[in-house]
């Protein structure tokens, strides 16, 4: 027997183990001497021992068991557990910026890592197509390009698309090209972000991977990360992404609210009693919509107590929406 077909034996042999079994499902000795001889080598029960203690060198877990008066064998750990690859199909298919196609495809990718049997128990698992779904393929390529921006020290420069009323989609103003330094790509709220300076803006911004059209990298080496700057502490101060003033703003809020408050900024958040029923957070935000739409959520078991331009802006927010809400104003 020549050295080629006994490694084309072992191969094939890792293969079928690795698709066939797992806990559940074993093989016995004579099994796998049927699937080998099927795929065209000749095997015997010794070849059959020889080569599992070949895969046993190689480092992969093969477990044999009893079956009755009979050995039988299954793969036992993979280089992801079964929870594990759960939950990055769990992840894969709430992410909105990976769209229905290219998710069934990492999905399978990622059922293939487990055994037949097991895979065919989390495909059935999985609900991609009545999720929300960014439709634009080109993030793919779009992170690969950031990704090969940061790590060779470059700009870039992209449009940006926005939607209008007919739910058409347009490039914001006007098509003009962005220019950025990239420094990371976060994952929050189940979107994919780049974080990077706007020169033009003169500060760090954020930007919707999924909404960036026709990136480009450029040959300008990009702007350094400012002094102390920390992807983990912007993210808190953007508040869910989105652009508005930095600013550390007094919340007073309702003990029942402590949780959302720890959700939202983290366990480090400075807090302080104000009354047996209430306590005082500072935290720091970006004032914006998204923030005082947060804070209206909770209808009033949040406040804003300052500073007082925040406050100011928020009441003026909310004064406003209710005025435009009871004028009934014609369509």
């Amino acid at each position: 027997m020549s050295k080629e077909e006994n490694k084309g034996r072992i191969l094939f042999l890792l293969d079928y183990l690795r698709k066939e079994t797992d806990e559940q499902h074993t093989l016995s000795t004579q099994e796998i001497m049927d699937a080998v001889t099927a795929a065209g080598y000749s095997a015997n029960r010794r070849t059959v021992r020889d080569d599992i203690d070949v895969l046993l060198d190689m480092g992969i877990d093969v477990i044999q068991a009893k079956a009755g008066h009979s050995n039988s064998f299954f793969i036992g750990a993979r280089e992801f557990e079964l929870a594990e690859i759960k939950l990055l199909i769990d992840a894969v298919s709430s992410a909105r910026f990976i769209g229905p196609g290219r998710s069934g495809e990492l999905i399978r990718k990622l059922s293939g890592m487990t055994s037949r049997h097991q895979a065919e128990g989390l495909e059935r698992r999985v609900y991609t197509s009545e999720r929300i779904k960014a439709d634009n393929p080109a993030v793919y390529y779009t992170v690969d390009q950031i990704f090969r921006a940061i790590d060779e020290n470059r700009k870039v420069s992209f449009q940006y698309i926005e939607f209008d009323a007919d739910k058409k989609k347009m490039l914001r103003n006007g098509g003009e090209r962005y220019i950025n330094s990239p420094y990371a790509l976060e994952w929050n709220e189940d979107y994919y972000y780049l974080i990077g300076y706007s020169e033009k803006r003169g500060r760090v911004l954020t930007f919707r991977v999924d909404r960036i059209t026709k990136l480009r990298i450029l040959k300008a080496e990009r702007i350094p990360e400012p002094d102390g700057f920390s992807v983990a502490d912007f993210t808190k101060k953007v508040f869910e992404m989105y652009d508005g003033e930095e600013t550390e703003v007094t919340l007073l809020c309702e003990n029942t609210v402590m949780k959302y408050l720890i959700d939202r900024f983290g366990e480090d958040i400075r807090t302080e009693r104000a009354s047996e029923s209430r306590f005082l957070a500072k935290v720091w935000v970006s004032a914006s919509r998204t923030f005082y739409g947060w804070v209206f959520g909770f209808v009033g078991q949040i406040r804003i107590m300052g500073p007082e331009n925040v406050r100011a802006e928020y009441e003026e927010m909310a004064r406003t929406a209710l005025e435009l809400t009871a004028g009934g104003q014609d369509i």
